[in-house]
């Protein structure tokens, strides 16, 4: 059965678009490699769960190196603010259901009003609730730390492979930011 002109005419436009801007097919590419490194290393060699990881590796990935970099600082130093909450958190007084919310209070107040770095600000609070549920999860204060930090590790790994695959593949295979549309 015979395609509609239509949907001819749309699947051409849709490929002349990509063809102008590879930017989808390279960040596809990025991902593709970055995972498969990230899952490779942190299941087979580390044994432990990637997904975490792979997350941070996503979220600080890019095609362009310098929106990647970027990315890769804000997300370290907002990762590094919710490690800091969510540990200390986790040393002061007993487990407890209602560390976890104020935590991410804390956390959220301190990447937006001390630290100022708007981008990935949301990943202060995210590190600081695996860091709390990870401790929550163990029954004693030293295996909650360790396990935050390990955590925080795998976040940390996704997030500089993320960082190497994007500047690596940029230089293996540049290519230009898309022309901004010429507006009538």
């Amino acid at each position: 059965m015979p395609l509609p002109p239509m949907t001819i005419h749309a699947l051409r436009e849709w490929a002349d678009n990509v063809r102008r801007d590879i930017l989808g097919i390279r960040f596809s590419v990025n991902v593709f490699i970055a995972s498969s490194i990230v899952w490779d290393v942190l299941v087979h060699i580390a044994d432990t769960n990637p997904i975490w990881a792979i997350a941070s590796m996503i979220a600080a990935s890019d095609p362009q190196v310098e929106e990647a970099a970027r990315m890769f600082r804000s997300r370290l130093i907002n990762v590094l603010v919710g490690c800091v909450v969510g540990l200390a958190f986790l040393a002061v007084g007993d487990p407890s259901e209602w560390k976890l919310p104020v935590a991410l209070a804390v956390a959220v107040f301190v990447s937006s009003y001390v630290i100022h770095i708007q981008t990935m600000w949301r990943q202060a609070p995210i590190t600081a609730a695996l860091v709390i549920a990870s401790g929550l999860e163990s029954h004693s204060k030293l295996s909650g730390l360790e396990n935050g930090l390990h955590k925080v590790g795998e976040v940390l790994f996704g997030c500089l492979v993320g960082l190497l695959v994007s500047w690596l593949m940029a230089k293996i295979w540049p290519v230009r930011k898309p022309a901004a549309p010429a507006h009538s």
